[in-house]
């Protein structure tokens, strides 16, 4: 995404990540025969589309225009934390102590995390675009726990398939007409190109299928859980490809963060007090 992101812009390498996964899924989906099923679901792929893509992927292009990947992807850490926040609020999926915990945890190690970026901290100078992209990423979370739960409550025994291809094709469309007005007009490099490629047919395509099934056998809260592993990644490559720094301060951090969220999913408990 930062690769892609610093040559076409953010929501032209949003528009092209969702185009060229729609381009992979939705032949998959024709020679399947799920035509039908696109047809009669548009309008609830239409909102996963909005809430699961086109408003992410957009929020973190912007982003890591101004923060690194490594603190992007703690960040993104916290899905399951709103996750189960809006399962919660909206679903009545009521936590036990533990997730209440975990959120608790998980949120305090965001706040720490965002305290110098967003210039919270007494006398210091908020750097606005930093500030502005810890926001952003927080508002992407915040999506994606939107779209596990309408997901959860409202395409229940829908096709992993249907909902991945017909969410693209939904975001795709609505981000059509911003990334041809921010098309960039100069000259983009084959390293970027070949990055939206990667992000369009792997990160997207092949991503979402497994996610949507992940949401069906397990529930939005379990499939949400898959973010553990994204900040392992995403510091590696950001040091070894992009040259970026890692502080204790994040790493600190990104393990209050990581768990909060262990506990908030249910994946560990509390011992029980007798």
């Amino acid at each position: 995404m930062r690769l892609g992101a610093v040559e076409f812009g953010p929501l032209p390498t949003a528009g092209l990540r969702i185009g060229i996964a729609t381009l992979f899924l939705l032949p998959i989906a024709l020679a399947r025969g799920h035509a039908a099923e696109l047809r009669q679901h548009w309008r609830l792929t239409l909102v996963v589309g909005i809430f699961n893509s086109a408003i992410p992927f957009a929020c973190y292009g912007y982003a890591l225009l101004s923060v690194s990947t490594g603190l992007a992807s703690i960040l993104n850490a916290t899905v399951p934390l709103f996750g189960a926040t809006v399962a919660w609020a909206w679903l009545k999926d009521r936590p036990g102590r533990s997730r209440v915990v975990g959120l608790l945890i998980g949120f305090a190690g965001v706040t720490l995390l965002a305290w110098d970026k967003i210039g919270f901290k007494s006398g210091a100078t908020a750097n606005g675009s930093a500030g502005l992209a810890v926001l952003a990423c927080l508002l992407a979370c915040l999506c994606y726990g939107l779209a596990a739960s309408f997901t959860r409550r409202y395409m229940a025994g829908l096709s992993s398939l249907v909902s991945a291809t017909g969410s693209q094709i939904s975001a795709a469309i609505a981000l059509a007409p911003l990334t041809w007005w921010y098309w960039p007009q100069h000259p983009v490099s084959p390293t970027a190109w070949a990055a939206v490629l990667a992000l369009g047919v792997l990160c997207t395509g092949v991503a979402y299928v497994l996610y949507f099934r992940l949401i069906e056998r397990a529930g939005p809260a379990r499939a949400l859980s898959v973010t553990f592993g994204i900040p392992v990644f995403a510091v590696f490559y950001g040091v070894v490809l992009l040259d970026e720094v890692v502080t204790p301060w994040m790493l600190g951090c990104a393990a209050i963060i990581i768990a909060g969220t262990a506990l908030s999913s249910g994946l560990v408990r509390l011992p029980r007090s007798n």
